[in-house]
């Protein structure tokens, strides 16, 4: 009678390190450490560097009220004007501020995941955690510029744009390593379409501005 024999230590780490190795071949490239790594070193020095300008605007109209930020085009674009309201300061304070530290954690860890270093499921949750906070305060800020302040501030902008790609990618890099549970195939449908998504977000965000500024754009503003 032939006899089973049970499969030893080695071969059950090594089929497992196959499994592994396959999964990272049929994941999206950008999902993986080192791409991953650099979307959330240049996400987050844009951000960082827009956030830190908006520091420096703040502190001068502090200090001078009557300060012309460098993003003061017209009654329609102009930081100064946004500095001014309360939506500026949700919290108590500016909210530059929260750009200022947010970024710099997105940045540290994207040198980190160049560098080499693994995290644990929870670390990765609470990335999620932090990135989902930011976009849904992002989305926030966004229609309260649209449709409450009717002012557009260049800087904040590129925060939203910078925040668009960081949210959709860090998403589904961890729906992809199995730290958000999802079922297969939606996991499928939305790693091969983590670029058509943040596209469509630009053209949406695109798109609100426009309509919500028709009239500049058209011309009937009077400006």
């Amino acid at each position: 009678m032939p006899s089973i024999s049970p499969v030893s230590g080695s071969q059950a780490q090594e089929r497992a390190a196959n499994s592994v190795s396959s999964a990272a071949r049929t994941a999206p490239a950008m999902t993986r450490n080192r791409p991953f790594g650099w979307l959330l070193v240049v996400t987050g020095v844009v951000g960082w560097l827009a956030s830190g300008t908006l520091v420096l605007e703040k502190l001068e109209v502090l200090k001078d009220p009557n300060h012309t930020t460098v993003c003061d085009v017209n009654p329609w674009i102009s930081c100064g004007q946004v500095m001014q309201t309360w939506q500026s300061s949700l919290f108590g304070f500016p909210n530059m501020f929260i750009g200022i530290v947010a970024f710099a954690i997105t940045i540290t860890v994207g040198m980190a995941l160049l560098s080499g270093a693994t995290f644990a499921r929870w670390y990765w949750l609470g990335l999620q955690a932090g990135v989902t906070l930011g976009f849904a305060f992002v989305v926030w800020l966004w229609s309260q510029a649209l449709y409450a302040i009717h002012i557009l501030c260049p800087f904040c902008m590129i925060v939203w744009a910078a925040m668009i790609p960081l949210f959709v990618w860090t998403t589904i890099r961890n729906i992809s390593a199995g730290v958000i549970p999802m079922p297969t195939g939606a996991a499928r449908v939305l790693s091969d379409s983590g670029w058509i998504i943040t596209a469509l977000l630009y053209v949406a965000v695109i798109a609100t501005i426009f309509f919500a500024f028709i009239q500049v754009f058209v011309g009937t503003s009077g400006f």
